[in-house]
Parts: structure tokens; C-alpha cells; sequence
């Protein structure tokens, strides 16, 4: 699908996060994977096989917002856990009490890099270009709001996933003139949005949020992304030693860094196995006890904690491409 990046990379952390489980003896896990192709409808297909047809215990899943609005549902009513490391948009912990997510909601990263962007950068005045789906208008929502309320938004516009023609909506964007500009929405369109607005002569600031983080940004958009700055839950030059931990093995097994997507679903994974290890592999209504039990853990994307819907308590990175590469700046 369009967001294929997130996905392989999701499968890749939840793959190292069992084979270390395995590894210790004692519970063993079996891996079943779907490829959903980040469609809403192949998610509600998946979700039921896993739980009719394969049994599953729990799920990590989905990987976009939309998918799991579909699928979360599915799992709830069946009583399986399911724990989403990268959908952000509003209302997912809300589906149901089996529902969890150890990454940060759309509001939060919105919200803080508003307040980023005007507090430390300095921008006044930003136009907003979302995304028509869940996740682009949850943060087009969280950021207009906190953007009006501490300094000025300008103009508001919005596309389809797949576009690829962005120049009506940046042309419009262009005169009202603004610092900076929020994409809310994936590196596929951001690119192509940040290379358009480069050659019609837009000189802003690109802000966005963690659908940035993928190499395929870099790629993809070249010097038309050099020195955007969005949110992001996780950085593989953090060197600390259970992180370094966890690059080493992607890049043994993968042969490529790690991203954000990776890190989310290898702690999602590693958060579901500890609590499977404490109902000794039995699901349903003790897996969910135990979930709920989780406090502080000692995560490679931070110490995770969660409310009492299932959504997730943890710190929020800001990265920057500087010099083609992935930068942190807070």
C-alpha cells in the first residue's frame, strides 16, 4: 500500500521483539503476520482471521489510524488485546477496553510542536495542508487550535492520500504569505508537497509530524526536505545502551536502520509479551488485567505508562533533517 514503509517496518521490530522473547525459553510465542496494505477494509478482513481462523491471543496492530478504527472494533468484541504502535488518531483507546497504544496521540505531537514552532523557532503566521483521513485531520485539528490560540493560521488546505499534484493548494498557500507550513499526513505526499513548494518559490518552514519519519522522506523529496522539523517517538543515534541494543540487531537482521515505526512496534511487542509472560500465555480477560498493570516500561522509545483507557503516558522527540539525515533537536 501507500504507507508499505510503516508496515514492513512495524513487522520488523515485532519479528526481533519474539525471537528474544523465544530466546529466554520457558513461554514461546508463535508470529503470525497480515498485510493489510493499509486499507480499512483488508484490516477488518485480518483482524477476523486472527482471531476466527488462527486463534491468536493478542494482537500489535494496526499500523495507520483508519485501520485500526476498523479492526479495533473486531478484536474488542472478541475480547483479544490489541495494542496499535503508530495509530495516533484520536478515539482509538476509546474503541474498547481491550484496545491499547504505546504511541503518542495526534493531539499531543500537534500541540507540542505549535508551541515549539512559535515558543523556540521563533513563527508567527502557518498555513496548515492535511490529509483527508483520520490521522490528517486529528492533527490539522490539535495544531490549527493551539496555533490560533498562541499566534496566527493564515490558511488551511487539504488533499487526498495518492496525490500527487499539489501546486492549486500551494499556490493558494503562497499568498497569504506564511512562516512556516504543517503538512499533517505521510512522507509520500510530504515530499512531493516539499519539492512543488520549492519550485513555485514558497520558502517556509516544513513542520510536520511522525508520517515524516521514514528515510523515504530523504529520498524521496532531496533537498526540498532539508531542515524540516517534525515530531517523531523515537531516534536511533540516542546511545544509550538498550536502544543501541536494538539498532545492532535490526541491522543485522534487516540490513537498514531502524526507524520510529520499528522501535514503537518492538516496544508494543515487548510491553504484550511481558504481560503474556504473567498470565502464562492465557488471553482474553487476565491479558488485559495485566496490560493494564504496565507502569514505566523500560522501553527503547521511553518509559511507558498507561491511563486508564489504554492510551499511553511518554515523552515526545522533535527531529530535524540536517544535512540529509535525521537530526534531534529536542
Amino acid at each position: 500500500g501507500n504507507v508499505a514503509s510503516y508496515g514492513i517496518s512495524t513487522k520488523n521490530g515485532v519479528e526481533i521483539a519474539v525471537e528474544e522473547f523465544n530466546a529466554k525459553g520457558g513461554l514461546q510465542v508463535e508470529l503470525i503476520s497480515e498485510d493489510t496494505r493499509g486499507d480499512q477494509t483488508e484490516a477488518a478482513n485480518s483482524v477476523t482471521k486472527l482471531i476466527d481462523q488462527d486463534n491468536v491471543v493478542a494482537i500489535v496492530g494496526g499500523v495507520i489510524s483508519s485501520e485500526t478504527m476498523t479492526g479495533g472494533p473486531i478484536a474488542n468484541e472478541a475480547k483479544v488485546v490489541m495494542i496499535s504502535s503508530s495509530s495516533t488518531a484520536a478515539g482509538i483507546p476509546e474503541i474498547g477496553d481491550y484496545i491499547f497504544r504505546n504511541c503518542l496521540s495526534d493531539e499531543v505531537q500537534a500541540v507540542q510542536l505549535a508551541e515549539y514552532a512559535v515558543d523556540e523557532m521563533g513563527l508567527k503566521n502557518f498555513a496548515i495542508l492535511y490529509t483527508n483521513n483520520d490521522y490528517g485531520l486529528s492533527l490539522k485539528n490539535a495544531f490549527e487550535a493551539k496555533a490560533k490560540e498562541i499566534a496566527n493560521v493564515v490558511d488551511v488546505e487539504t488533499y487526498n492520500d495518492g496525490e500527487s499534484d499539489f501546486r492549486a493548494q500551494l499556490t493558494k498557500i503562497k499568498s497569504f504569505n506564511p512562516d512556516a507550513l504543517y503538512i499533517a499526513g505521510y512522507y509520500t505526499e510530504a515530499a512531493k508537497i516539499a519539492q512543488q513548494a520549492k519550485d513555485q518559490g514558497l520558502n517556509v518552514q516544513l513542520l510536520g509530524a511522525d508520517g515524516f519519519f521514514s528515510p523515504k522522506l530523504i529520498e524521496l523529496g532531496g533537498d526540498s526536505v532539508e531542515g524540516s522539523v517534525f515530531t517523531a517517538g523515537f531516534f536511533p543515534d540516542d546511545p544509550s545502551e538498550n536502544v543501541q541494543n536494538f539498532v545492532k540487531a535490526y541491522v543485522d537482521k534487516f540490513g537498514s536502520e531502524p526507524d520510529m515505526f520499528a522501535a514503537q512496534a518492538y516496544d508494543a511487542a515487548c510491553i504484550l509479551l511481558t504481560a503474556l509472560e504473567k498470565t502464562n500465555g492465557a488471553g482474553g480477560e487476565a491479558l488485559l488485567n495485566a496490560m493494564k498493570e504496565t507502569k514505566d516500561f523500560p522501553g527503547i522509545t521511553g518509559n511507558t505508562s498507561f491511563t486508564d483507557v489504554g492510551d499511553c503516558v511518554k515523552d515526545i522527540l522533535i527531529l530535524q533533517v540536517k544535512d540529509g539525515k535525521f537530526a534531534k533537536i529536542r
